[in-house]
């Protein structure tokens, strides 16, 4: 697949941090409950940390007490690519980011919380970067 953003590994290497290369470049996932955007309530927008695409809002973001931040929705649905995911035993969708294909995280439906979607983006905070509203 091609991608608006295309580097070498090289270059995400030079550009990442080894456990932000980790997880983005090598769908990791960073530990429950560590990410810094966990049980942040800051209002603003969450843009993909590889490439600056804005993929999320706060106005989305809802507490699902999983142990990494979720979102009912993305920013743009032509924000992100779903991909099936049938690594670890089980059949998941993955979340990348549709700018530069960088693993995000895992969507995951019908789980019963009340939101609009019934869908629970859950997301690596090491994979975002928070732009907070200004004012």
């Amino acid at each position: 697949m091609a991608y608006e953003v295309e580097k070498t590994d090289e270059e995400w290497r030079a550009e990442l941090t080894p456990a932000e290369y980790q997880v983005l470049r090598q769908a990791g996932t960073e530990p429950a409950f560590r990410g810094e955007y966990t049980d942040t309530r800051t209002k603003g927008v969450y843009s993909c940390r590889a490439c600056g695409a804005e993929l999320f809002t706060s106005n989305e973001k809802f507490e699902s007490h999983c142990g990494w931040p979720s979102f009912y929705d993305p920013k743009d649905s032509a924000a992100v690519e779903l991909l099936e995911d049938r690594s670890h035993g089980m059949v998941r969708t993955e979340v990348r980011c549709a700018r530069c294909g960088s693993h995000l995280g895992h969507v995951f439906e019908g789980e019963g919380y009340p939101t609009p979607t019934d869908q629970r983006y859950c997301i690596n905070s090491i994979s975002l970067r928070l732009e907070p509203e200004e004012g």
